[in-house]
């Protein structure tokens, strides 16, 4: 297995510094005119300031603003972080031992730096309250969706864990609240074919054969509210969302299914109800059975 190449920047905020590989070859005279060019989205004006503050390092140090173009080697940096609005809600801890970290993640709240969101995601927030600047998700869960998720605390088992989750031996359970339907004939599993277009922020369901299934069931109903619990055995994007709303009885506050509408960043009202509830497995590392389940309950 080949060694990870380590920063010689130390992380910022809970983040890792961007690597950016060199080509092998190019028509750049300095490192400065490349970056000018593989960084369209970052003003030249901010490079120089980079370059003559020494935040662009490679492997000898800071990177001088003249320094020549020099192929095929890696430079490293800290990119400008958004705006972004702090997520009022806590994450709280499930479990933890020396090799994961099992945690609520709120509503509202990113698993992962993506996008607009980078400090206010669970990843960066856990590295930082915890101190544990290796840490990295086994999985991921929608910002919108509440809920476990599992983090590795030990760098040198990430691969059997996310190879866990890949390999779908982990079985998840989820509950959500949708409008109550007494002619929706219950349990069922629902199967369709999702697919997700790059670019496109929602998925949809088309003919074909099926690749997503998820099993429905109804646990209580009151006042024309219903608690489903939901077992997928595949993971397609916004799989849980879309099954639910094909059977007419879409998530409460969903906001893509089956109307999509905007709804801004900062609006912390009305969240979706769909919550993932259970997280079951047998540890690839100490063979001990686990099931954890979520402490957060969504009201009927």
């Amino acid at each position: 297995m080949r060694r990870k190449l380590r920063p010689p920047l130390p992380q910022r905020h809970g983040l890792d510094p961007a690597r950016l590989r060199l080509p092998d070859e190019g028509p750049w005279a300095t490192i400065r005119d490349h970056l000018v060019a593989r960084l369209p989205r970052v003003a030249p004006e901010r490079i120089d300031v980079l370059l003559a503050e020494g935040r662009i390092v490679d492997l000898a140090g800071p990177i001088a603003p003249d320094a020549p173009f020099a192929p095929g080697t890696s430079v490293w940096f800290h990119r400008d972080l958004p705006d972004e609005v702090p997520v009022p809600f806590e994450i709280g801890v499930v479990h933890r031992d020396d090799a994961i970290l099992v945690v609520d993640k709120p509503h509202f709240l990113a698993t992962i730096p993506r996008g607009s969101h980078v400090v206010q995601t669970a990843l960066v927030r856990l590295r930082r309250e915890f101190g544990l600047p290796d840490l990295v998700p086994a999985h991921r869960l929608d910002r919108v969706t509440a809920g476990l998720v599992m983090f590795v605390v030990d760098p040198r088992l990430r691969g059997k864990y996310q190879t866990m989750f890949r390999d779908r031996l982990v079985r998840k359970e989820y509950e959500a609240i949708a409008r109550h339907d007494p002619e929706l004939g219950l349990p069922r599993v629902v199967r369709s074919r999702i697919v997700k277009v790059k670019g496109v922020i929602t998925a949809q369901e088309i003919e074909g054969p099926p690749n997503a299934e998820t099993l429905v069931e109804l646990l209580e109903h009151r006042a024309g509210w219903g608690r489903y619990r939901l077992t997928p055995t595949t993971g397609r994007t916004h799989q849980l969302r879309l099954h639910l709303a094909g059977l007419g009885v879409p998530i409460r506050h969903d906001d893509f299914y089956p109307v999509l509408r905007d709804k801004p960043l900062d609006d912390f009202t009305d969240p979706l109800q769909l919550l993932a509830k259970v997280l079951s497995f047998t540890d690839p590392v100490t063979g001990v059975e686990h099931r954890f389940t979520s402490r957060l309950r969504l009201d009927l």
